[in-house]
């Protein structure tokens, strides 16, 4: 157990014939009592101060600790958010294609429908032409024929009352 300011006072020793000056050693027993009871206090300041800082130091530990915890939270949230992300490019794109084929696919059937309906009014187109060569040429045929000549030659000499049914 250690020595106390107390202690020190309170300490008595044993008288001699020839020993020391009572006086001289009471001043100086006065004197290691201050200095026992500064270096007492001062060690419980330093004990005090050791307890803040440890504290100190703990609450800091953490505080990195955490830190330390968040920025890895962070770093795989980061991650997460940047695999999301391509993911959802990858999504994006491949539906930006299938839209693509789509259209083209769409595109190219309409292609072929118009290109079909165009050889269909060639094709109706040739047949009005023929037909409308035929026409003109049987009503050229006609034209040309006697029986043409014959009805040109009843109208030069029409009876009167003739000329006006026979016209219509």
């Amino acid at each position: 157990m250690p020595l106390t300011p107390l202690d020190i006072h309170n300490k008595e020793f044993s008288r001699r014939l020839r020993g020391y000056d009572e006086d001289e050693v009471n001043e100086f027993l006065d004197q290691v009592i201050k200095d026992y009871e500064i270096v007492i206090r001062e060690n419980k300041e330093l004990h005090n101060q050791l307890l803040a800082l440890q504290e100190k130091l703990d609450h800091f530990a953490n505080i990195e600790e955490t830190l330390s915890k968040t920025i890895i939270v962070a770093q795989e949230a980061a991650d997460e958010v940047k695999n999301n992300a391509k993911k959802e490019a990858q999504l994006i794109v491949k539906e930006a294609e299938k839209n693509a084929d789509r259209i083209v696919n769409e595109s190219l059937a309409k292609s072929r429908k118009i290109a079909m309906e165009v050889e269909e009014l060639k094709k109706q187109a040739s047949i009005y032409r023929a037909r409308f060569r035929t026409l003109v040429e049987a009503q050229l045929d006609l034209l040309s024929s006697e029986t043409w000549d014959s009805l040109e030659s009843r109208e030069r000499a029409p009876e009167k009352g003739q000329e006006v049914q026979e016209l219509y």
